[in-house]
């Protein structure tokens, strides 16, 4: 697995270094200090799986630099992090087709488990945004699709018939802990604390 780190403090790239290391031991990482670096490192190595990318380097607009990675490395997962939490960026870059949305004030743990969710095909979004799909941001059918990836709608429609951990992960071929990590990821996606309340929530949001 290559990942491509693209952020412009040195001392925050090399400390997230470490952690991917921990988390993905076999990993190649690679560093860029802004959109323009990365782009030539994508240029130059089509294979990236996974970019974790600041979401505001000075050398470009982010809105440009997102959609320039995403044309460079349309196979690869894009995850942001950003001290900016507001919605409309969320969902900006959300509409260019990225992973995850982590801020930068998320504590460690959080950071780590969400990057761990991205890298088990999970999409993660911070806290704040689930308020604002219950109260419209998100009306549209499309941008509502989006708050769930296909496997956590999959595992919606488990929970939804009732099904187990143990169940859901045999009937999609996963580990109970990815199935685990799916819900959690479910439970922020629709601003629920259990999964009763995850059907009902999601129900009244029209995702099922």
């Amino acid at each position: 697995m290559k990942i491509l780190i693209a952020d412009d403090h040195a001392l925050f790239r090399d400390g997230l270094t470490m952690h991917l290391e921990k988390l993905v031991p076999q990993a190649v990482i690679l560093q860029a200090a802004n959109y323009t670096q990365a782009i030539k490192l994508l240029n130059d190595d089509k294979k990236i799986d996974l970019i974790v990318a600041d979401l505001d380097m000075q050398d470009m607009r982010w809105e440009d630099g997102l959609a320039e990675m995403r044309r460079r490395a349309p196979e690869a997962r894009i995850v942001v992090i950003s001290a900016s939490e507001e919605n409309k960026n969320i969902k900006r870059a959300l509409e260019l087709g990225i992973s995850g949305y982590i801020s930068k004030r998320a504590e460690t743990k959080v950071m780590i488990s969400a990057l761990k969710l991205v890298l088990d095909g999970g999409t993660y979004l911070p806290p704040s945004i689930i308020e604002s799909a219950s109260t419209g941001l998100f009306s549209d059918g499309e941008n509502k699709n989006r708050l769930l990836t296909p496997r956590q709608s999959e595992v919606l429609g488990f929970v939804a018939e009732g099904l187990s951990n143990k169940q859901i992960a045999y009937e999609m071929g996963v580990s109970e802990a990815t199935v685990k990590l799916h819900i959690n990821a479910l439970l922020r996606a629709v601003g629920a604390t259990n999964r009763t309340q995850a059907v009902i929530t999601a129900q009244r949001m029209g995702l099922i």
